[in-house]
C-alpha cells in the first residue's frame, strides 16, 4: 500500500481528491489530511509517507515554502495547481508530476501508477534539484534545466548547453557544449512535445536542434544548418518550411 498525506487548504478540494483516490487507485491509503504547511510536517513526521499530494496556492506559506523547509523529499509529491503555463513548463522539465484542478481521475490514475513503479523498482525519489532551480527561472525558461532520463538514472540539464539530439530508434543521443554524448532512454518524440514552445526545432525525422545554436543555414532541396559545434545535419524536405517559419519568429527578421 502506498501511504499518502493530502495537503489542500480547501476542505471541497481534499474530500474530492480522498474520494477519486478511493474510486480509483485502490493501492493508495490516505493517512493525513492537512489545510496548511505547519500541520503538514506534522503529519510527514508521524506518518513518513510515501507519497504526498500537494497543493501550491496556500494562505501563508506555500507548497513552495515547504518545499523549501523539508529540504531532502524522500518521498514521491504529486503537485495539484492551477498555475500558468511557465509553472507547468517547470513542472515538465523537471520530470515532476503534477494534476491541474479539477483533478482529472485518469491523469490521477496516471501518475499514481508513476509513483507506484518507482516505489516498487526501489528508485530514489525524483530529485527536487532541477524544480528548484526552475522555479526561479519562471520568466527565462531558456534558463531552465531540464531532467533527462537514462538507464542509471536522470541527469540535469541546462537546455542551452543541449546542441541538438538524435534519434536510435527508441532512444535519444544529445549532443552538449559540456561533454560527450549521452544516451536518454527517451524518444525524441518524447523530447520534442517535451521542449516545445522553446528554442528547440525539430527538423528532419533524426534531428531536433536548438536553434540558439545554429551558425549558418545552407540552402538545398531541404538544405542543411551548421551549428555551434560544426555539426552539418540536413534539414528534411518536408520540415523546410516549418524550419524557416521559426527561425523567422525566434529571430524577428
Amino acid at each position: 500500500m502506498i501511504k499518502a498525506i493530502i495537503t489542500d487548504d480547501e476542505v471541497r478540494s481534499v474530500e474530492t481528491l480522498r474520494r477519486l483516490l478511493e474510486l480509483y487507485c485502490p493501492a493508495v491509503t490516505v493517512v493525513a489530511e492537512c489545510y496548511n504547511v505547519e500541520s503538514t510536517r506534522r503529519q510527514i513526521s508521524i506518518h513518513r509517507p510515501d507519497l504526498l499530494f500537494l497543493d501550491i496556492a496556500m494562505p501563508g506559506k506555500s507548497g513552495f515554502d515547504l518545499l523549501r523547509e523539508l529540504g531532502d523529499v524522500p518521498f514521491e509529491i504529486i503537485f495539484i495547481t492551477a498555475f500558468s503555463e511557465y509553472m507547468m513548463q517547470a513542472f515538465r522539465f523537471s520530470a515532476i508530476d503534477y494534476l491541474l484542478k479539477p483533478v482529472d481521475e485518469e491523469l490521477l490514475v496516471n501518475a499514481v501508477n508513476r509513483v507506484e513503479k518507482r516505489l516498487q523498482s526501489a528508485a530514489a525519489p525524483t530529485s527536487m534539484e532541477a524544480l528548484r532551480y526552475n522555479l526561479e527561472k519562471l520568466q527565462r525558461p531558456q534558463e531552465m534545466k531540464i531532467c533527462i532520463p537514462h538507464s542509471k538514472g536522470f541527469v540535469l540539464v541546462h537546455l542551452a548547453d543541449i546542441i541538438y539530439c538524435e534519434a536510435d530508434n527508441t532512444y535519444t543521443t544529445f549532443f552538449l557544449t559540456t561533454g560527450k554524448p549521452f544516451v536518454s532512454s527517451r524518444s525524441i518524440i518524447d523530447f520534442e512535445l517535451l521542449l516545445q514552445d522553446t528554442s528547440f526545432c525539430r527538423i528532419h525525422k533524426s534531428f531536433l536542434v536548438n536553434m540558439l545554436h545554429i551558425k549558418e543555414y545552407v540552402k538545398g532541396e531541404g538544405g542543411s544548418v551548421i551549428l555551434s559545434n560544426n555539426a552539418e545535419l540536413e534539414v528534411s524536405r518536408r520540415k523546410k518550411d516549418h524550419f524557416l517559419a521559426r527561425v523567422k519568429e525566434y529571430y524577428k527578421f
